[in-house]
């Protein structure tokens, strides 16, 4: 168990107003957690600060070799008063998934769940109550050695910072347009596309801006050998309902392993749905939207939880998706997550966790 110090911050911000729009990860709370790594001592003094600016070297190895991970989180106000957390264990497991990949020292995962409802518990009030907001809660670890050389640091730093949020899409659960890339692709396997670092996202951003000039939201990968098997979009893990069944594809080593992709298995299997996970290509998609197969299309993420999927735009080919709608899966999918998440529901998965 982790030594945490707490220093309270003596400026305290002006909280946000309970009807003040919150937007996605521009307010940030009043305090942080930080955690050194140190070569031969390990991961060591543990706190929670103000937050505030980092003074770092400008040779810091993460700034020039892209060593860095960094997972994504979101404690919940429940309908009982109480903060609550949503799997934490799986992001925990995830960031160890990440540290090895990158060469990053592992972090005790009862540790990482020490940490996060440390500092949530710190700034609980500052979790917003308003239905469909969250206060989104950012881990991450840099690489701090001051070295211009390309090797793994001998120094990290692992920090948390909070942000009251709102929907991740303007759009909230309207459907969203989204774009079949077909020239940039984002990763291979045998590369680092399930660790959740940011070189995947900014991989991405070409092919983004191009999704976003001819009007679309995200954009949906392509597998970057045959180029024709579906991957995940930018931010999300995409699921299928084709003629009863629901499709998503199968974790390849290339595919991030979405919490929330997890849950969204996991709770389909509970209600006696038939989930596959395999490999689906672009072809076979646009057969199943032809034949009036395909009846829902959505994506998962602890940002937007379920994004419902409208329009689907591979090449010259434009598919509208069940009239444009949020289909009646996606929608149960959401109001189920997210019932668990504030204490609406029933949790018969046991995934809501407290924080004391």
């Amino acid at each position: 168990m982790l030594d945490i110090k707490i220093t309270k911050t003596t400026s305290p911000k002006a909280k946000p107003a309970a009807d003040q729009p919150l937007g996605f990860g521009h307010i940030f709370t009043d305090h942080m957690f930080m955690m050194n790594y140190t070569e031969g001592q390990g991961w060591h003094d543990a706190r929670i600060v103000p937050y505030g600016d980092l003074t770092i070297s400008p040779a810091a190895m993460v700034f020039h070799y892209g060593q860095e991970m960094f997972e994504g989180l979101k404690a919940y106000k429940g309908v009982d008063g109480k903060a609550y957390l949503f799997r934490p264990d799986m992001n925990a497991k995830r960031t160890n998934n990440s540290n090895k990949r990158l060469c990053i020292p592992e972090l005790p995962e009862e540790d990482f769940v020490q940490a996060v409802k440390a500092v949530v518990n710190v700034d609980r009030d500052w979790i917003p109550e308003k239905e469909g907001t969250s206060l989104y809660i950012r881990p991450f670890i840099i690489a701090t050695d001051a070295f211009l050389g390309v090797a793994p640091s001998k120094t990290y730093l692992f920090m948390i910072i909070l942000s009251p949020s709102g929907a991740y899409y303007e759009s909230g659960l309207a459907p969203v347009g989204i774009w079949i890339e077909d020239d940039y692709v984002r990763a291979v396997r045998g590369g680092m596309g399930f660790a959740k670092t940011g070189g995947n996202y900014a991989a991405s951003l070409a092919a983004q801006v191009k999704a976003h000039d001819d009007g679309y939201s995200q954009v949906l990968w392509l597998d970057g050998v045959e180029r024709k098997y579906i991957e995940e979009v930018g931010a999300m893990n995409i699921f299928f309902k084709i003629d009863g069944k629901i499709v998503t594809p199968m974790l390849n080593g290339s595919i991030l392993p979405g919490i929330t992709r997890d849950s969204v298995i996991n709770l389909c299997k509970h209600w006696g749905l038939e989930v596959e996970e395999r490999r689906i290509s672009v072809d076979e998609l646009i057969e199943a939207q032809h034949s009036g197969k395909l009846e829902e299309v959505f994506g998962t993420g602890t940002a937007a939880v379920i994004s419902p999927v409208g329009k689907l735009r591979y090449k010259d080919d434009v598919m509208t998706i069940n009239g444009g709608v949020i289909g009646e899966l996606s929608q149960k999918i959401y109001d189920t997550i997210t019932g668990i998440q504030w204490g609406k529901t029933a949790d018969p998965l046991g995934w809501r966790v407290e924080v004391k």
